[in-house]
């Protein structure tokens, strides 16, 4: 398999879209270790093999510097680390205060810096790579989640800074997401119905599964991507139809 012998970080890696990175980089013959500050509710494994899981806070940067010199030591070596962890509630920017907004973007934008920082050394040693997890919501406008999209944001353009910086010994890229379907779909999007009317919005007709998503991280992990670093590959079925195509009158199909 193409990453056989490889060695994988994936934070966040114990639900969702995490999960789902985690299972391609399996399929994939990685050695793949899960992180998050609790441990999965079941193993994530694929093809009979089963990822590591270490529990740590990633706003912790002691915790995250021993874990990281942790897996180097159990497993020899570091290739990728996929910066996976994050999130937000909804919440209107005048519903929170400062430090409520504050701590989504430690989770979102501090984190994944202070654990590729903690990686780096591992990393360089075999030129390795970092994969940010970014979002849609970094590149329009997110109401209800402002403090996310602009931590997304500022994610996209770390990672082209630190492709600068470390080149050429490590590459690092972005993920840009649109919307995934996951086992908490239903509290962004509601019944079936409601994921069914929202996915028909997004020009290939569906959400995303977090294994899409896993596909396009092991491409950029992988030797195929080898002259490929300080990109941002969108991963969100076409995007958004334009509201003002609806909104018209003319230029209608029939």
């Amino acid at each position: 398999m193409e990453l056989d012998g490889r060695v994988v970080v994936v934070t966040g890696g114990t639900r969702g879209v995490g999960a789902g990175i985690a299972r391609s980089f399996l399929a994939a013959g990685a050695d793949v270790v899960v992180c998050a500050r609790r441990p999965p509710d079941e193993e994530v494994a694929a093809d009979g093999r089963r990822a590591a899981f270490s529990p740590v806070d990633l706003r912790d940067p002691a915790a995250v510097h021993d874990f990281f010199d942790a897996v180097a030591g159990r497993h020899g070596r570091l290739d990728c680390l996929v910066n996976n962890a994050g999130g937000t509630p909804y919440r209107l920017l005048g519903e929170g205060e400062a430090q409520r907004h504050a701590r989504v973007v430690e989770l979102n934008l501090l984190a994944p810096m202070t654990a590729s920082l903690a990686a780096y050394p591992w990393l360089r040693e075999v030129r390795g790579s970092v994969v940010m997890i970014g979002s849609v919501s970094g590149t329009r406008p997110s109401p209800g989640t402002a403090a996310y999209g602009a931590a997304k944001a500022g994610l996209e353009n770390l990672a082209r800074s630190m492709a600068v910086e470390w080149a050429p010994d490590v590459r690092v890229n972005s993920l840009v997401l649109g919307m995934v379907r996951t086992e908490l779909a239903h509290l962004h999007y509601g019944d079936e119905a409601g994921i069914a009317s929202v996915g028909a919005t997004v020009p290939l007709g569906r959400l995303a599964e977090p294994s899409d998503v896993g596909e396009a991280a092991v491409f950029l992990a992988s030797d195929r991507a080898a002259y490929v670093s300080g990109a941002s590959l969108l991963v969100h079925g076409g995007g958004e139809r334009p509201a003002f195509l609806d909104a018209a009158t003319v230029n209608k199909e029939s």
